[in-house]
């Protein structure tokens, strides 16, 4: 395997499949059966997923809702997000452990890393549930502290569209996709890879993303295996 360690950042509204809010169950297991072909390849895989699907706070705070509080709501709703991922891979037979920013003993384990990276180790699949712990960070930035705190090789962006483009693909059908491109080519052409200080702590760690489609079947299996997948950000 190229990688060794990975960490896999999914987005709240890729759970959804084809439905219009909350979480697809036939999706989550797609996800869990490809995750399950990583972890049989020998790769520690931890995971952050937002939770889009379900709430999010920045949009609550334009209707009215305060935005700490909207933000801390979001949380919650990746650790739904999380737990049911975490019941679809262990419905599979995969080990998992869910460690989360805020401490809810009942459902998770809180996050400590040293305690993240033995579960790695020991070929356990770690789930970060409830971003940063702290509101105005998106899970972006959770992806990218997270992977750098347990020193990832890379993070995997798994998205709807197969990379990085020069304009929306689903908008225009023109758009020209980038195969690699730097972190400073990316900000200066203004491309919504991550927000802004997830980017930029990638950057500093020289931490490369892999951005890619989730939804096609293999795509993170060739990825690990070296295989050239969707669009690299690099030094």
């Amino acid at each position: 395997m190229k990688y060794k360690r990975i960490l896999l950042k999914l987005s709240g509204e890729s759970l959804m499949g084809g439905k219009q809010f909350g979480i697809d169950t036939e999706k989550v297991m797609e996800y869990a059966e490809e995750i399950k072909q990583a972890v049989q390849s020998g790769v520690q895989v931890a995971i952050v997923i937002g939770g889009g699907n379900i709430f999010r706070g920045i949009q609550a705070s334009a209707n009215g809702i305060d935005r700490v509080q909207g933000d801390y709501m979001g949380m919650l709703a990746t650790v739904i997000n999380s737990m049911a991922l975490q019941s679809g891979l262990e419905k599979i037979g995969i080990y998992t452990r869910l460690l989360t920013a805020i401490e809810m003993k009942e459902v998770a384990e809180p996050f400590i890393k040293r305690r993240a990276v033995r579960h790695l180790e020991k070929k356990r699949v770690v789930i970060f549930g409830a971003g940063t712990g702290n509101p105005y960070f998106t899970t972006d930035t959770a992806a990218a502290l997270r992977a750098t705190e347990i020193e990832a090789d890379v993070i995997l962006k798994g998205t709807r569209v197969d990379g990085i483009y020069d304009s929306d693909p689903e908008k225009n059908p023109k758009a020209i996709k980038y195969d690699r491109i730097t972190y400073g080519e990316a900000i200066k052409k203004k491309l919504n890879v991550m927000d802004m200080t997830a980017f930029t702590l990638c950057q500093e760690n020289k931490l490369p993303i892999i951005v890619f489609d989730i939804n096609k079947k293999g795509n993170l299996k060739k990825i690990l295996n070296g295989k050239k997948i969707g669009t690299t950000v690099t030094n």
